[in-house]
């Protein structure tokens, strides 16, 4: 498959979360080609911070594999990591990571920071970025139009009532 066909099954499980009243962030962990694991968005339905779409994939895998490293593994993710999520790849060892579109706000694997290939650090991702951008994006842009909508006509409905 390429890298375009598991973005496709990361786009699908960002659904999944928006679906859940999450974010809609999808994450897809491969290895050969093979998938390892996969994740979505599940912070407000399980109370953790943590539960980002990658940090589910990446821990997902690791206890499919075993180890709580991850070499010769690439994470396809919607949105560009935060910070969390890119030192957990970092430790992890996964070698390539592939997202859709970029986080301005708190991207770190090249918006704002670039955590993935610190030079400093013993390990560096490979980073594709962009792939599928704008379906990625408008994913996300539609979701929160709709939540400003729905906290629009809430906020109206209260001064009606």
């Amino acid at each position: 498959m390429t890298d375009e066909d598991w973005m496709r099954h990361a786009i699908m499980l960002a659904a999944k979360a928006e679906q859940q009243g999450e974010v809609p962030v999808g994450a897809v962990l491969v290895k050969h080609n093979e998938l390892l694991a996969e994740g979505w968005n599940q912070m407000i339905s399980l109370n953790d911070p943590s539960a980002h779409a990658e940090m589910q994939a990446i821990r997902a895998a690791a206890a499919r594999l075993g180890n709580y490293r991850l070499p010769e593994c690439t994470l396809y993710v919607t949105l560009e990591p935060c910070t969390m999520c890119a030192g957990a790849m970092v430790h992890s060892r996964i070698d390539r990571l592939v997202f859709g579109t970029t986080d301005a706000k708190t991207g770190a694997a090249g918006s704002v920071l670039n955590l993935v290939q610190h030079a400093r650090f013993n390990h560096q991702l490979e980073v594709v970025s962009g792939v599928l951008a704008q379906e990625c994006a408008a994913q996300l842009s539609g979701f929160f139009q709709r939540r400003r909508a729905e906290h629009k006509a809430l906020k109206q409905a209260r001064q009606a009532g």
